[in-house]
């Protein structure tokens, strides 16, 4: 089965890598047909459409720091760093506007608002401590005290529906509203491979072991910046030792009782809320369901 769709993937952007090494070219593109992203903060400006607003260079302050995004139908399109960034989950405000976008515009603002916020909260040199200047189209931060290079980050994720006799391992953690529970996720650590990243989790997190790990989808995660890989592993049994320092609760969930609460809609049913649209957690229990 092909992977599924997952939201904030598929960008229309032309990255357009070689206009990001070329400050000639970059400046021939910064003129009046140039467009400006509208970002309040880290939320994006919604037009009456629901699309994502733009602006000209014009709108952005005089010492506002403008990133190149990449080209649109043949416009240079830019974002301005924001005075402050958040460098974690998005601002409540922000899920009901992102609801209202098209899957090309949510994948543009995702990418756009992961850089812009990595340039907010790296404009200080990490090995001496001096400012920072943005290079290749805001790609790239130097120092120009050290010398230091500095590339915004991606951090990966592993994301898994363990399955054990037809059921799903999902947990919830403390944060996570009442009855939502989702995939078990955490970060791959130094030196480990996606698939030991997998068992490991689980094991810490559940105390299950697992096998037969295989990948079914990533995702670009901008809060603040992730790339979620999606897999699917199989468990040797379903015995659980919880860890209550990371989960309040994890357990196994049947088929049926998975597609009942995703035909309840957003408020789930008694046992369980389905995990929101924008999840790749979601993504992963349909493509379990349906497949």
């Amino acid at each position: 089965m092909a992977a599924p769709a997952v939201a904030f993937s598929g960008s229309p952007l032309d990255r357009a890598d070689n206009i990001r090494c070329d400050p000639d070219a970059l400046g021939g593109l910064m003129d009046w047909r140039a467009r400006l992203l509208k970002l309040d903060g880290l939320i994006p400006g919604i037009t009456n459409d629901g699309t994502l607003e733009w602006g000209t260079l014009a709108d952005a302050a005089d010492d506002a720091e403008l990133v190149f995004l990449g080209l649109l139908d043949g416009k240079a399109c830019f974002a301005a760093v924001p005075e402050e960034g958040a460098g974690g989950p998005a601002d409540p405000r922000a899920w009901q506007v992102l609801g209202l976008l098209q899957p090309a515009d949510l994948a543009l603002y995702g990418g756009a608002r992961s850089l812009v916020d990595w340039h907010a909260r790296h404009s200080f040199c990490a090995r001496c401590g001096s400012p920072t200047k943005p290079a290749k189209g805001g790609w790239q931060r130097n120092c120009p005290a050290c010398g230091a290079e500095h590339f915004p980050r991606t951090d990966p994720v592993t994301i898994m529906l363990v399955e054990h006799e037809d059921r799903l391992l999902l947990g919830r953690q403390p944060r996570f509203p009442p009855r939502m529970y989702s995939a078990l996720a955490g970060f791959v650590e130094p030196g480990e491979t996606i698939e030991e990243a997998v068992a490991r989790e689980v094991l810490e997190e559940a105390g299950v072991t697992v096998h037969d790990v295989e990948y079914v989808a990533s995702q670009p995660w901008p809060f603040p910046s992730q790339l979620m890989i999606g897999c699917h592993a199989k468990a040797s049994d379903d015995a659980l030792t919880i860890d209550r320092t990371e989960l309040d609760d994890a357990r196994w969930f049947t088929r049926g009782e998975l597609l009942e609460a995703r035909e309840a809609g957003p408020q789930g049913n008694d046992t369980i809320i389905y995990p929101r649209p924008f999840a790749i957690a979601r993504t992963l229990i349909d493509w379990w369901l349906d497949r």
